[in-house]
C-alpha cells in the first residue's frame, strides 16, 4: 500500500476534478482511446491514469514485432475460432498496423519492413508440413484482405543455411510483417495524446471503483479519490486487479537483449514453437523472449520477474538455435505482462452504465491496440 498523499485544495480542484471520462491504463489502447476521444469530441475533458511512472505492462516492454500471425499460430487458433473469426482477427491486426503507421509515421515508429519468419527444426517437420498444407489457403484469405499475392512463402534450403541457425531446417517467411522501436512508438503516442489535450497523471494505481447514479468514484492506492462521469478500463493484463470477474488473465513474458554481435548473419522478426518463443535483431543485437508455454500456470501472473526454467530455455535458444557457437551475454533482462484468454478476440464492451472495457489484446497489442482504442472511443461517443 502506498503512503497516503494528502491533497491540497488546488491539487484536487485543478488536477483531479471536472473530467467527463477517466481512462485507467496508459498503454497503447489507453493512449489511443484518449487521442480519438479528443479528436472526435474536442470539448470532452479526458484524464488518463497510469499506475507506473512509464506505461507499465506490455506496451513499453514488448519485443516490437509488427506481426499479425505466423502459420502455426493461426492453425492453433483454428481449434478455438471459426474461419470467419480468424479472418476478422487477421483483418483487425493487418489494418491496425497500417492505421498505427499512418497515425505516427514509419520514421517515428522506427519501422523496418524486414519480414516475419517462422523457423522449424527437424523434429518439427510435421508442424512444418501442416503449415505448408495450409499455406495456400491462408495466402488466398490474406489476398482477399491485402490484394497482395503469396504473403507466406517457404525459403529455399540454401537461404535457410545462410542464416547460420542451429538445428533449423525449414523457414516460412511472411513478407508483410516487420518490426518497430517500442520506445519510439510509445513516446510518439504520449506526445500525440498530450497535443490533443488528454490530461495525464502517472504513478496513480486504481484499486477499486464505486458506481452511482451521478458517476463513478475511483479509489487509488495512494489515498486519492477521483470522481468522474465515465470510466474506460484499458489495463489489459492487470484488469482483474480492478474487476475480478473480467474474462482476461495476465501472462508474463520474459525478455533478453544481448550485447552487440559482430557480423550478425540475419535480420528480421522470427517466431518459434507456434510463436511462444520469438527473437529479432535490434541493430546488431539479438532480442529474444517468450517460453511461457513451458510453465503456463506459473507464468499466469501479473508479477514482474523471471523464473529459472524459462531463463534456462532462453539461454538454450540463444546458444543452440539462434547463434550456435557463440557465447553471448544478455546485456539487459526484463519482463512484460500481457492480457490473454480462451479467445483471442479482444474485449471491447460496455461493462455497466458508466464503465467501458477495452482489454485482452492476446499478445497482439502492437497490431491492434490503436484500432481498439478508436473502436472503444467511438462506442463511448455513440452512447
Amino acid at each position: 500500500m502506498q503512503q497516503k498523499h494528502e491533497l491540497s485544495f488546488w491539487e484536487r480542484n485543478t488536477f483531479l476534478s471536472g473530467f467527463d471520462i477517466v481512462i485507467i491504463g496508459g498503454g497503447i489502447v489507453g493512449l489511443s482511446a484518449g487521442i480519438y476521444l479528443k479528436k472526435y469530441s474536442p470539448s470532452l475533458k479526458v484524464l488518463l491514469l497510469e499506475r507506473g511512472i512509464l506505461p507499465y505492462g506490455a506496451s513499453t516492454r514488448n519485443a516490437g514485432f509488427a506481426c499479425f500471425g505466423s502459420l502455426s499460430e493461426l492453425i492453433e487458433d483454428e481449434k478455438k475460432h471459426s474461419e470467419s473469426e480468424i479472418y476478422a482477427l487477421l483483418e483487425k491486426r493487418f489494418n491496425g498496423l497500417i492505421k498505427l503507421r499512418k497515425l505516427i509515421g514509419d520514421k517515428n515508429l522506427g519501422y523496418e519492413a524486414l519480414g516475419g519468419y517462422e523457423i522449424f527444426t527437424r523434429e518439427e517437420e510435421q508442424t512444418y508440413l501442416q503449415c505448408l498444407n495450409k499455406q495456400s489457403a491462408y495466402n488466398q484469405l490474406l489476398f482477399s484482405l491485402t490484394k497482395i499475392k503469396d504473403t507466406y512463402n517457404e525459403l529455399s534450403p540454401n537461404t535457410v543455411s545462410g542464416y547460420r541457425f542451429g538445428q533449423v531446417k525449414y523457414i516460412i517467411k511472411n513478407q508483410l510483417e516487420g518490426q518497430l522501436d517500442t520506445g519510439k512508438m510509445m513516446h510518439s503516442l504520449l506526445k500525440l495524446a498530450q497535443e490533443t489535450g488528454v490530461e495525464m497523471i502517472t504513478g496513480a494505481e486504481v484499486s477499486r471503483l464505486e458506481e452511482s447514479e451521478n458517476g463513478v468514484t475511483l479509489f487509488c492506492t495512494n489515498g486519492w479519490e477521483i470522481k468522474t462521469g465515465k470510466i474506460l478500463i484499458t489495463t489489459n493484463g492487470f484488469t482483474r486487479n480492478i474487476l475480478k470477474e473480467a474474462d482476461v488473465l495476465p501472462a508474463r513474458n520474459q525478455v533478453w537483449i544481448t550485447e552487440p554481435v559482430e557480423g550478425l548473419p540475419w535480420k528480421g522478426a522470427f517466431h518459434y514453437q507456434s510463436g511462444y518463443f520469438y527473437f529479432r535483431n535490434v541493430g546488431n543485437r539479438v532480442l529474444l523472449g517468450g517460453g511461457r508455454n513451458l510453465s503456463k500456470e506459473a507464468e499466469t501472473t501479473d508479477a514482474f520477474g523471471e523464473s529459472l526454467l524459462i531463463q534456462s530455455a532462453l539461454r538454450d535458444l540463444l546458444d543452440n538455435v539462434i547463434l550456435p557457437g557463440n557465447i553471448l551475454k544478455p546485456e539487459m533482462k526484463w519482463s512484460g505482462i500481457m492480457g490473454v484468454g480462451e479467445s483471442k478476440t479482444p474485449i471491447v464492451k460496455k461493462y455497466s452504465d458508466k464503465i467501458w472495457l477495452a482489454v485482452r489484446m492476446g499478445g497482439m497489442g502492437v497490431a491492434i491496440g490503436n484500432q481498439i482504442g478508436e473502436d472503444v472511443a467511438m462506442y463511448i461517443l455513440s452512447e
